[in-house]
């Protein structure tokens, strides 16, 4: 490379051509060090283009181009995005096909992000092409990728065989669908990710008779991830195929794919489920898919089961009517042993509700519930109780009060002080939905009852609980039966219950009434605010200037 005033410019000036400035700076520019400088006027290249004109973009500034780029990949990607926008630039679509020698060699680089730029360009322009230059100029750049001595070549040539296919004549056809070399795991993983689209073009028999070969060979690679490229492939084709053919065709190989050796095949089939559902319809999803998806409920690696438990409400709906419900019942529902996959149906309770009805639900559930209420990792336990008020929304108040209102007092004695904070708004998002009267008979008592616990943090969720009822209570419950327990615990040897028994009374007190304030929560504040503990003191007093009690 030269500094920027390079032979170039010297021979623009020598003879007052102004017309050569522009390609004259392009390249000084291009063999500068500097590679933004250089990704700037490779970013400019519209610009000069312009400057040029159509006939010497086309006859000097693209053969500078193709003959003299090798460069950082960023330059490069930059150069394969510029020439996709270039039809014009070259005189429209009767020229386009100009542009293919740069975006050629482009295709053909090491970097795959350059490549596959470079392809994005060259689909997009070959829609630009005439049938005749199609033929006459695409097709035969198509096949020197795809017959490229480097492996990069030929997996460009699997991004475009899709879009020339159904514009060239039969022969150019047959041509297309026996050009393969897939010797190498990077071709065959360009195949396996581009042969649903290339599937989609092609006519029905060539779809039997060329791709389901492929198809099978490339879902039993030996490479798990040509393999797992090939379950995409599987969601197309299945589409494209009548119902009689797919179980010869294409279910075998989906049946081994489910139990495929690699966690990631199994993952990619877990996560392809619902769309795998559909391709097939009613018949071969209730033999088929259903066993496969106890089995991806109850996978050994927990990625897989979590992306299977993702699409149980999608498969769930999508189940035909008549046996919907004796499916979800008898399989798939015994099969959620696994936290993740209990928790998302729990969680997408109201949809699996509505499609099998409360009673039987909650007969299944409850054991799952229980069983998740108490679950070892505190997080799971974190994540039911956050499901409890849409729980309880859908079950109703008697079957909350028999089977789950022991869960949600249990939690708020949990040793996990995250659980305690949960457990508490949890019980504020109850009373809201079943109302004053049922937090009277309920809850209210069982919280009162924690006040006199020998552990001085159960004493202190008490309190936790009082201040987040309160609001929800209103103001006669509260009065009447929460503030006289708080006024004891005034009296409470822990230091941090007495502190949290001024912040309860400056939560509660706007809830009180304005005697209740004066005549019992300001003697109480007065003798924390000289306690013994600085926390005590500052917290009364704090309490007793927002309460204006001074």
């Amino acid at each position: 490379r030269s500094g920027s005033t390079g032979p170039a410019s010297k021979m623009a000036g020598a003879d007052g051509d102004d017309s050569l400035y522009p390609i004259a700076v392009l390249i000084d520019e291009l063999r500068n060090e500097d590679v933004q400088l250089r990704l700037n006027s490779i970013k400019k290249l519209s610009t000069i283009a312009l400057a040029l004109g159509v006939e010497r973009t086309r006859t000097e500034l693209l053969p500078f181009l193709t003959d003299t780029i090798y460069d950082e990949d960023e330059v490069l990607l930059a150069l394969a995005e510029q020439l996709g926008n270039f039809t014009m630039l070259v005189g429209g679509p009767e020229y386009v096909h100009c542009l293919l020698p740069p975006l050629e060699s482009l295709a053909t680089v090491e970097e795959t992000v350059v490549r596959d730029k470079a392809v994005e360009s060259l689909r997009k322009i070959s829609q630009e092409h005439s049938p005749v230059d199609l033929e006459v100029h695409f097709e035969p750049l198509v096949k020197r990728l795809a017959s490229g001595d480097w492996f990069t070549s030929r997996t460009s040539a699997c991004g475009l065989f899709s879009v020339c296919y159904p514009r060239v004549s039969s022969t150019v056809k047959a041509e297309i669908r026996h050009t393969s070399d897939y010797d190498t795991p990077m071709v065959r993983r360009a195949a396996a990710s581009k042969l649903g689209e290339f599937a989609k073009v092609l006519e029905l028999d060539y779809v039997k008779s060329d791709i389901i070969s492929l198809f099978t060979a490339l879902a039993s690679d030996e490479q798990d991830s040509v393999r797992l490229l090939a379950v995409e492939a599987c969601v197309s084709i299945a589409t494209l195929l009548p119902q009689e053919d797919l179980e010869t065709l294409v279910m075998p190989t989906l049946r081994q794919a489910a139990e495929d050796k690699s966690w990631r095949v199994r993952y990619m089939v877990a996560d392809k489920f619902s769309e795998l559902q559909k391709a097939v319809g009613p018949e071969i999803t209730k033999n088929d898919l259903v066993p496969a998806f106890q089995n991806l409920l109850k996978d050994c690696e927990a990625e897989v089961r979590a992306a299977a438990a993702n699409k149980v409400k999608e498969f769930c709906e999508n189940l035909p009517e008549d046996n919907r419900e004796q499916i979800i019942m008898t399989h798939i529902l015994p099969c959620v042993k696994c936290p993740e996959v209990r928790l998302n149906i729990i969680s997408n309770l109201d949809c699996v509700n509505e499609v099998i009805g409360i009673r039987q639900l909650s007969q299944s559930l409850l054991p799952a519930i229980v069983e998740l209420a108490e679950d070892a990792k505190w997080r799971v336990r974190l994540a039911i109780i956050e499901y409890m008020p849409l729980l309880a929304g859908q079950l109703g108040v008697e079957f909350f009060d028999e089977k789950l209102n022991a869960l949600c007092m249990a939690w708020l004695i949990d040793h996990v002080y995250a659980i305690r904070e949960a457990a508490t708004c949890n019980l504020m998002k109850l009373v809201e939905k079943f109302g004053a009267e049922w937090a009277q008979n309920t809850i209210v008592p069982k919280v009162l009852g924690m006040a006199n616990d020998p552990n001085y943090l159960h004493r202190m969720t008490t309190l936790f609980c009082i201040n987040a009822l309160s609001e929800a209570c209103g103001q006669e419950i509260t009065t009447k039966q929460m503030l006289p327990v708080v006024l004891k615990m005034s009296n409470d040897q822990v230091a941090n219950v007495r502190f949290n028994v001024a912040k309860s009374l400056q939560k509660i007190g706007p809830v009180l009434d304005s005697n209740a304030l004066q005549t019992e929560v300001k003697p109480v504040l007065e003798k924390l605010a000289s306690d013994a503990d600085m926390d005590v003191k500052y917290f009364a007093q704090e309490a007793i200037s927002v309460l204006a009690l001074a």
